[in-house]
């Protein structure tokens, strides 16, 4: 990943996230306590080379106690002006009590729904203001809807806004957002803790990760093992995750006759998946636009992946094509396309020497342009920037 030339490098604010942090704080803030599938946002509190705040949920709490308690730790004067003018006022006078006390230097705020919360606060503030959108808040039908207007208004007093993909760079432009403003940082993986996949040695399991929600399409994931299955029965399939659609896919794989293929083994540690990746041929994942308009960011289980050296075959679909490179790192299919994916994974499972030929190039290629401390450090470069009231030079990949 590419950055701009300044005094405080890249590589020196690498050193300071393993030797210390920046005496400015930053606030991050969330709308919920971060899922364990959702580490890229932990990594943003974990290696930010700054002193972090993290203040989550609806009603603002920092480590479990909300900020505004009534009616003991407010004045009469604030209560009164909070009780006639609503919830939303409530919620940004929390924010301004938060930022205050923790002198916040600048606010990041995970998900783009975050940054409507707390827009008011940093203008009454002026503190700069950096939006990180991932997928669902950029694609959603209905919140796009319910946010058109606060969104662009949202755009207008951001300091920054950073998209996760590509194609949520492009919609946020389409949605109002400046495109100087824009910023593509992917998710970064921490390739020390991914790799060591043989796929030439490997027997020909193939491997999914994620939960099983719609845009994820797991049936299809499903549907297209069993035509592999179906001309090479001693492949396998193993499907790591849970989710609203993970019994019907059981009763698929049972009902299309290879269930004893395919192993659900549930939500499981890093340390299991990356074990899992380092025994597998193949990743495997077909991702969709769900009927809501839900659609990927950059999925880590990709990331990782690719990081581990699995080739990947997966859809043309949100920000996969931002990591796998067609016929170098893996292939890649229509949405829908069940056929092709099983064309795709038969290959693989019968030529175990073009499998390690393309997890090799994955590698290098995650290692190159995904890896955490080059996407940490570019997030810090606008963060930082923007402290120092300067924008922000682009990001690349």
């Amino acid at each position: 990943m590419a950055g701009s030339e300044c005094a405080d490098s890249p590589a020196r604010k690498m050193d300071k996230l393993a030797t210390g942090k920046d005496e400015r704080t930053v606030a991050i803030v969330l709308p919920y306590a971060p899922a364990p599938s959702e580490t890229f946002i932990s990594n943003h509190i974990a290696h930010l080379p700054a002193r972090v705040v993290t203040i989550q949920d609806w009603r603002p709490r920092i480590e479990g106690r909300t900020v505004l308690s009534f009616p003991q730790r407010v004045s009469h004067k604030l209560r009164r002006s909070i009780r006639g003018q609503g919830l939303e006022r409530e919620t940004t006078a929390a924010y301004v009590k938060a930022f205050r006390r923790h002198r916040v230097r600048a606010v990041l705020a995970e998900y783009g729904t975050t940054g409507v919360m707390t827009v008011a606060a940093c203008h009454q503030l002026k503190l700069p203001l950096i939006v990180y959108f991932f997928g669902y808040d950029a694609s959603v039908t209905s919140v796009l809807e319910e946010h058109a207007e606060s969104y662009r208004q949202m755009f207008q007093e951001a300091a920054a806004v950073i998209a996760i993909s590509q194609s949520v760079q492009r919609r946020l432009v389409s949605l109002g957002a400046q495109p100087e403003k824009v910023h593509y940082i992917p998710c970064g993986v921490n390739c020390t803790q991914f790799g060591g996949a043989r796929p030439a040695d490997a027997p020909p399991v193939f491997l999914a990760v994620g939960r099983f929600v719609e845009k994820k399409a797991p049936q299809l994931t499903i549907e297209a093992f069993a035509k592999v299955h179906e001309s090479y029965p001693s492949a396998r399939l193993r499907m790591i995750g849970d989710g609203p659609l993970w019994q019907e896919s059981r009763e698929l794989a049972t009902s299309l006759g290879i269930a004893e293929a395919v192993e659900f083994l549930g939500t499981q540690t890093h340390e299991v998946v990356s074990r899992e990746m380092s025994r597998a041929r193949c990743f495997v994942q077909h991702s969709i636009e769900a009927a809501s308009g839900d659609c990927e960011g950059t999925p880590l289980g990709i990331l990782e992946a690719g990081g581990s050296g699995l080739p990947v075959v997966s859809t043309r679909h949100a920000g996969i094509p931002d990591v796998v490179i067609e016929n170098e790192t893996g292939f890649l299919v229509d949405e829908g396309d069940v056929e092709g994916m099983a064309t795709h994974m038969l290959r693989l499972a019968q030529d175990p020497e073009l499998a390690a030929r393309l997890g090799r190039t994955a590698s290098r290629h995650i290692e190159d342009h995904f890896s955490l401390e080059g996407t940490i450090t570019a997030l810090w470069e606008v963060i930082e920037a923007c402290m120092n009231g300067k924008a922000p030079v682009a990001q690349a990949v």
